[in-house]
């Protein structure tokens, strides 16, 4: 009884579908594992954060505006795209070494790592003068081993100067870029103070796509006043946008933020694990078998986090979701 059970099992899992992770996607081009190694550059911020579109940030973001400690922390000294002068480049090309070096070694000790991808991670990585962003990442692609960049941004915060610079870099290297879309409904864009419309996100998404770059496109579950229906309604504009790569974060409330008061105000209830699961997994289910998947969820382990609770354990979640996926026939 216990081999035909076990027997049984092996069955069922070498009949899973694997599913196009981003991992799968590295392997199958390259030949061997690559590694995104985040970085964050001192100086970039936001046209959300100092105001040029909105004050204070989108409504999940910690930022300046909300904890006078992080700004007492922080350089006063913030790239802004109309002013050329940047004293604090070279410091910035030395964080960006250290960064990349340091993270590289951990990732070479514990897995026996050996190409690279630079990410450009935090804030809104192509708001900056050109000059500036064209010495980070060629930089970053000079490192050894690094075979391309990922480049986080927002849709109004590309030009076509900046599509013209990537897209040569291109030629040679894998280069993405990664917009944070959260929604394709103007009125939760306006709820979450983004500062951004949906018909500009849909416009510079499809001038990357004609350059022949790869497009990642992030989604947050559980805004404000949004149902499920409007969070696959959102995915379903996102695939027809021929994205490459697909995100997936559920929102949560942490500290110092715009949400913050709502939240302990009770005027915003957080997603239900059992609710984002249920949506990731029929998400996962409507891509085209070529999108990849980079992220299924999203977390925070510390004090800031205030809810839901459950984004305590991302491990967690990811195991959750695997799960679910499975009794579909899917393999993450």
């Amino acid at each position: 009884m216990t081999i035909s059970l076990t027997n049984s099992n092996i069955t069922k899992k070498n009949s899973l579908e694997n599913l196009l992770t981003i991992g799968r996607y590295f392997r199958s081009k390259f030949g061997e594992t690559i590694y995104k190694v985040p970085v964050s550059i001192s100086g970039f911020t936001c046209p959300n954060i100092d105001g040029t579109v909105a004050k204070g940030g989108c409504s999940f973001c910690e930022n300046d505006s909300f904890s006078p400690n992080l700004q007492e922390k922080k350089p006063k000294f913030k790239l802004h795209p109309s002013n050329p002068s940047n004293p604090y480049l070279q410091q910035q090309l030395q964080q960006l070494e250290l960064q990349f070096n340091a993270t590289r070694q951990r990732l070479e000790n514990k897995f026996g790592t050996k190409k690279y991808i630079v990410y450009f991670q935090s804030f809104t990585n192509t708001y900056a003068p050109i000059e500036t962003l064209k010495a980070l990442y060629t930089k970053a692609l000079s490192f050894d081993n690094v075979i391309g960049l990922s480049i986080g941004t927002r849709t109004d915060c590309m030009t076509d100067e900046i599509l013209d610079f990537i897209e040569e870099l291109s030629k040679d290297k894998e280069i993405w870029v990664e917009y944070g879309i959260q929604s394709f409904y103007d009125e939760t864009l306006d709820e979450i103070n983004r500062g951004d419309s949906a018909s500009n996100m849909r416009e510079w998404i499809v001038k990357t796509k004609q350059r022949g770059l790869n497009v990642c496109g992030h989604l947050i579950y559980g805004l404000p006043n949004e149902t499920q229906e409007m969070m696959l309604e959102t995915l379903k504009q996102t695939i027809k946008l021929n994205v490459d790569s697909i995100k997936f974060h559920p929102l949560y409330v942490v500290k110092n933020t715009l949400l913050t008061a709502k939240y302990l105000n009770g005027k915003f209830e957080p997603i239900s694990e059992e609710l984002y699961i249920d949506t990731v997994v029929k998400s996962i289910k409507m891509l085209p078998k070529d999108i990849s998947i980079q992220r299924i969820t999203a977390g925070i382990d510390d004090n800031t986090l205030l809810a839901p609770l459950w984004c305590k354990n991302k491990h967690q979640q990811i195991q959750k979701i695997k799960k679910a996926l499975v009794k579909e026939g899917l393999r993450y």
